[in-house]
């Protein structure tokens, strides 16, 4: 087992919110670890619409969401943050002395001294296809919702399905890794970005990759381990082809997961908070961004953002009861670094 992670603050969520109370949490000189289920900082920016232009983030007109994120990071740097991604927080148990006690679904173990649920809308869960025997390849059998290391797929045979950023920015990725790479998709456009379609259209035409239009992955066949997957065209034709890996990416559904069940006020699938310091029911928890509930609350990144800078007064002072902090503007001292 890993040796224990010991931090000031263990933050759930790496979203945009997530991002920025490092940052807050940082310049009270609190340190953070960073846990995320997805395998990329940044949330439903990185994930879901990471080209997609955002206008409502102060003094900046137009930004797109990936650049956003690419600025949080950059903005944290200074403060080196830790990070465990590509897992869930699963167990949460709150110590005599005050402290935290997390485990991830891979056993990683976090100490903390008090912790921030910036999980957004909550864990995302992978949209599963209607395929037949998919479950049954699950849990590193050969399908796989998500790409957490392309290494993985190093000169395998992958189909890939889906018609969205995801599907297109992998494909056009795992082209230079995988031996083999079928991109399948129900439809004849694309409802990612312009450019990434462009992109796998020529590597088809290169015959770099095969695209199939109009066409679904409806059978999977192996008898404990996946190795062939039937393709059916919207005509009803079919083609069983071999390969090592089929990966599904419909976008992900936001579930409550396991922060239902850590004895916190909740109400209609999110956190109840208090304004104050958006401190929960439970005392050295937190939560911020679009998991918590209050009256007026809007879900939006701008407000995250003010509610991560209130979260971070409340949980210093959970740490350091008898410690006054004087408020330091950053025009006058900067940004320190830690």
């Amino acid at each position: 087992m890993s040796t224990p992670i010991s931090t000031d603050i263990c933050i759930i969520g790496a979203g945009p919110v997530g991002l920025f109370a490092v940052f807050e949490a940082g310049l009270l000189k609190l340190r953070c670890h960073v846990v995320d289920a997805l395998p990329q900082p940044g949330g439903q920016l990185s994930e879901i619409y990471p080209k997609k232009p955002i206008y409502d983030i102060p003094g900046f007109p137009e930004v797109l969401a990936g650049d956003l994120v690419d600025n949080l990071m950059k903005q944290i740097e200074p403060f080196h943050p830790t990070f465990t991604l590509g897992e869930r927080v699963e167990k949460f148990e709150k110590l005599d002395d005050g402290s935290f006690q997390l485990f991830t679904t891979d056993g990683t173990e976090i100490h903390c001294k008090a912790v921030a649920i910036a999980g957004g809308l909550g864990s995302f869960e992978p949209r599963k296809p209607a395929v037949e025997n998919l479950t049954q390849f699950e849990g590193g059998k050969g399908v796989h919702y998500m790409v957490r290391d392309p290494e993985h797929f190093r000169d395998k045979k992958i189909v890939i399905a889906g018609g969205g950023d995801s599907a297109l920015d992998w494909t056009n990725f795992l082209a230079n890794v995988a031996s083999d790479v079928t991109l399948v998709h129900r439809g004849t456009t694309f409802r990612g970005a312009a450019d990434s379609a462009e992109k796998v259209q020529k590597l088809h035409e290169a015959g770099k990759i095969k695209l199939v239009l109009s066409s679904n992955v409806t059978h999977l066949h192996g008898n404990g381990e996946l190795k062939e997957v039937t393709i059916t065209g919207n005509n009803g034709e079919a083609e069983t082809v071999p390969l090592d890996c089929f990966i599904p990416l419909f976008g992900l559904t936001p579930k409550l997961g396991p922060i239902g069940e850590w004895g916190l006020e909740i109400e209609n699938d999110a956190v109840k908070v208090d304004t104050l310091d958006y401190s929960t029911s439970l005392p050295g928890v937190f939560a911020i961004g679009d998991i918590n509930t209050y009256p007026g609350k809007l879900k939006l990144i701008l407000c995250g953002f003010h509610e991560a800078a209130l979260m971070c007064q409340g949980a210093f002072k959970y740490i350091f009861p008898d410690k006054k902090y004087t408020l330091k503007y950053t025009t006058v001292n900067g940004a320190p670094s830690m």
